[in-house]
């Protein structure tokens, strides 16, 4: 051992150190592909490649090139061909997080940025990472020739405020030229303020207050009209302020005068009435806490509302009641409607309970710009098809139905045929009719499906006119031909592929008004399938009873309240439809359908209910009258609201560019135990139609403090909702307000600047120079583990020597030692006694040596000793050490 820490420490004196990396680095170039620098990217990245391959010192140094927007697209060693993904973002913190991600630790490595310097999201953290991985992170930003700009690069107002207090609005226009700009400025939708700012010293500023007396979240934009501007994509700036107050009812109804309004507020609640459904917006929806629709009709309210309300009852913990009437639930098109699958009740009436067959006209349009291809991969044309087809399945065996395609003239499809048992085939037929270009003749449809169904002997017809709502030529004499329709017990009902504002909408809204019918209005092709469907159980498969009927509880009303009351005893009309499963029926109907008239069940954290006979209006005389009509109300509204959110926890969230964070703070002592057994979730909803919904994941950074991060997209409404349990911290909406893209941002490029300079990089002017290898040790030393092994022999040569400790081999060869030792002495015993000798003797000495005589009395001898054996010898030797260990 002593051996082996002599050259141990040889070895450390000398300092070895061996190879850590390999030859070589890695250069990693990111290209900046986001549509503010495509232009200049485009005309010089060949160059760019060229200059660097060029450059290269030798074949062991490698060139990766990335491209990143909206998206990072890594292609190493390839030459880049045109970028694929979405153009609207710059996300360099993303695309720097993946090449860290791939970079070799065994090999140098360096990153070359070329961008504009804008990017759309902040770089935090990422010097530090670039530090601690020894990887320098050069930039070039790209610059081209200057043209006049202008762009809104502020918009600032609370994020919160209370009804009637004035805020401040501040606005802030840029630009490299001196102008007067238009400004715009709109709340909702509708126009608040009009001027126009001169920009001076390259920048304007604009502020007033404004005040909100109605509560929710309500939509500010600002737009500037410059006559000369190279980026139009700066020009609009949103944002959302929401007006809080107390948690309220939602009250959307056709009634002028609606006594559910009276009813509520007469208990106590705040409610806010919107007898207009076109106004509604998704922004409405914050701090309500139960929305009830009251025979309103779905056509006539907005479909994102109706596809919002699908987050705001299962995340967020709203409620959501509809009463009956004849424009509600089946009879008012909310079958297959978002809000079907909330409701406790199904709608679709059942082939043995319909009484009345319907003759039905589907006219289509099949024009050019039907062969225009969506989102989905389909064109316009196969999704109204498929619509069409929906219908038909919806139809029953005893109704009849005709199908006309329409160009500029008029084909026959289908000819008025029962549907019994020619289901598959009509399907089988309009599922094959293709676009064919020109325009659409509305008015030839029209007639060649009235020609048809006036041979049909049933008493009702309806017509379904599906067209552009920005192509519908030739009105012709349309209104005669409605009126004619109308006379003979026939409806019309239109669905516009477009918007109101269309060029040809006033004119297909007025036939279907004329036609005694319901007009649909979406952009979204994907729709066509539920809004046929819904069109035709509105016709076909839904039923208002309007004689009186006995109600009867069914005794589970205890779930909802300890307190059970008397119900009325007959009702003057309701909605025929069947209780969901898994849902309760709390009162039923006393005839043949034993039908749900007040119904209720769970959605995710939230509730619905559904009351299907009318609580204002026609058939409502009995329920206005009923003495216990203002505590059930007040009882089911109060269930709907749901809980009370506890005490000592909040949120609060900020957007930065596209970055959104949400943070949870909360009493730590009080909510510590509830979080240990049910975590709190943060779901988001993502665009107008909330048809996307994610969770995200939460950091906790100190006690009482859970935070979370999310990148946003340009002009993505986003509405979200932390859950507690059965309770939501619901808040948003929220948007990127511009297009951040365009907005450049000059913190942004000091933001690279620093990143570089912490890193160790710099702005790189010549690209011969790229190829710097960092300052990075190739070499690193083992003399740290040579002392560490050093110290361990020391320590075990102490061990040995303090506890005598030996090894097995070691003991064996004393003992073959002891043995010779022993024989050896016998042989001195045997041989001739030695001549006297001559030293003096000293004291101890001097005593005679042991004798023995012998028998024969002859001379005496000394005695030897007792022979010993091994086993004795070694125990002797052992004992003699020991005495001699603790002398010392």
């Amino acid at each position: 051992m002593r051996a082996a820490g002599l050259l141990f420490l040889t070895l450390a004196l000398a300092d070895p150190q061996i190879r850590r990396l390999a030859d070589g680095m890695d250069l990693w170039v990111l290209v900046d592909r986001s549509a503010s620098a495509e232009e200049i990217v485009a005309q010089n990245v060949e160059e760019w490649k060229r200059l660097l391959d060029r450059s290269r010192p030798s074949s062991k140094d490698q060139l990766h090139f990335v491209d990143y927007a909206a998206e990072v697209v890594s292609k190493p060693n390839v030459e880049t061909a045109t970028y694929p993904g979405d153009r609207s973002l710059t996300r360099t913190a993303l695309a720097l997080q993946d090449v860290l991600a791939l970079a070799d630790r065994d090999r140098h490595s360096r990153v070359l940025v070329f961008s504009d310097g804008y990017s759309t999201e902040p770089l935090t953290g990422l010097a530090e990472k670039l530090q601690e991985m020894e990887v320098p992170m050069d930039y070039r930003l790209l610059t081209g020739d200057e043209t006049t700009d202008f762009r809104v690069t502020d918009f600032t107002l609370p994020s919160r405020s209370q009804i009637g207090e004035p805020f401040m609005i501040d606005i802030s226009v840029t630009g490299n030229a001196e102008s007067e700009v238009p400004v715009v400025v709109a709340r909702d939708g509708k126009k608040i303020a009009e001027t126009k700012l001169k920009v001076e010293s390259g920048a304007a500023s604009l502020r007033f207050t404004d005040r909100i007396v109605e509560p929710g979240s309500h939509r500010y934009e600002v737009i500037i009209t410059p006559e000369t501007d190279a980026h139009q994509g700066n020009n609009r700036y949103e944002s959302w302020i929401e007006i809080a107050a107390g948690p309220r009812v939602l009250l959307v109804t056709k009634y002028l005068d609606d006594p559910v309004a009276q009813i509520l507020r007469a208990q106590g609640f705040e409610v806010k009435v919107v007898d207009n459904p076109d106004d509604l917006t998704i922004g409405m929806l914050s701090g309500t806490k139960n929305v009830i629709l009251n025979n309103v009709p779905a056509y006539e309210v907005p479909n994102e509302f109706l596809k919002s309300l699908d987050f705001f009852v299962n995340e967020q913990g709203g409620g959501l009641m509809m009463a009956g009437g004849k424009t509600s639930f089946g009879s008012g098109g909310y079958f297959e409607s978002p809000v079907d699958p909330l409701l406790p009740i199904t709608m679709e009436l059942k082939s043995e309970h319909r009484k009345l067959a319907v003759a039905m006209a589907i006219v289509m349009d099949r024009s050019g710009s039907m062969g225009m291809t969506v989102t989905t991969g389909h064109t316009k044309m196969q999704l109204a098809n498929e619509g069409a087809g929906r219908a038909v399945e919806l139809l029953g065996a005893q109704d009849l139905l005709a199908v006309n395609a329409v160009d500029s003239d008029s084909h026959s499809i289908v000819p008025l045929i029962n549907v019994g048992q020619h289901r598959a085939e009509i399907i089988n037929r309009v599922r094959r009719i293709e676009s064919m270009g020109g325009g659409i003749y509305v008015y030839t449809g029209l007639k060649a499906a009235w020609d048809e169904l006036k041979k049909a002997e049933v008493g009702q017809r309806h017509i379904i006119l599906f067209t552009d709502a920005a192509d519908s030529e030739e009105p012709g004499d349309y209104k005669n031909l409605v009126a004619d329709m109308v006379k003979n017990s026939g409806t019309i009902s239109v669905i516009g592929l477009g918007t109101k504002s269309d060029p040809d909408a006033p004119f297909i809204e007025d036939i279907a008004k004329r036609g005694n019918g319901r007009m649909f209005f979406t952009t979204v092709p994907g729709d066509l399938p539920n809004i046929f469907a819904q069109e035709t159980v509105t016709v076909a498969r839904s039923t208002f009873i309007e004689d009186p009927v006995g109600a009867q509880p069914s005794g589970s009303w205890y779930e909802i309240s300890s307190k059970d009351f008397e119900w009325l005893p007959e009702i003057d009309g309701y909605n025929l439809s069947y209780t969901r499963e898994g849902d309760t029926a709390a009162l039923v109907s006393k005839d043949e359908y034993t039908a749900p008239l007040v119904a209720y069940g769970r959605r995710g954290i939230g509730r619905s209910a559904a009351v299907s006979f009318p609580l204002g209006g026609e058939f409502s005389e009995r329920i206005r009258t009923w003495p216990k009509v203002g505590d059930f109300l007040q009882t089911l509204n109060r269930w709907l609201m749901g809980e009370q959110t506890p005490a000592g926890i909040g949120i609060r969230h900020e957007l930065v560019g596209t970055e959104l964070t949400i943070d949870l703070l909360y009493d730590e002592a009080e909510w510590s135990d509830r979080f240990a057994s049910k975590p709190p979730r943060v779901v988001l909803a993502r665009g107008e139609n909330a048809d996307r919904s994610t969770e995200l994941t939460w950091e906790r950074l100190a006690p009482g403090h859970f935070s979370v991060r999310t990148d946003l997209k340009e002009g993505e409404l986003i509405r979200g909702a932390v859950q507690l349990g059965e309770t939501a911290l619901p808040f948003g909406p929220v948007v990127v307000g511009t297009s951040t893209e365009w907005a450049f941002d000059a913190e942004r490029v000091a933001e690279l600047r620093s990143t570089s300079a912490i890193s160790g990089g710099r702005e790189l002017v010549e690209l011969s120079e790229a190829w710097k290898k960092p300052e990075r040790k190739d070499f690193t030393s083992i003399q740290p583990w040579l002392l560490v092994i050093l110290l361990g022999l020391i320590l075990a040569d102490a061990l040995v020597t303090r506890t005598g400790w030996q090894m097995p081999e070691l003991a064996l060869f004393r003992q073959k030692l002891a043995r010779r030792q022993t024989q050896k002495g016998k042989a001195k015993a045997k041989a001739p006694a030695a001549p006297p000798s001559t030293t003096v003797a000293t004291p101890a000495e001097e005593a005679p040596p042991p004798t023995v005589v012998a028998a024969d009395n002859s001379a005496p001898s000394v005695e030897s000793p007792p022979e010993k054996s091994p086993e004795e010898a070694t125990q002797e030797r052992k004992s003699r050490f020991n005495r001699a260990k603790r002398g010392r």
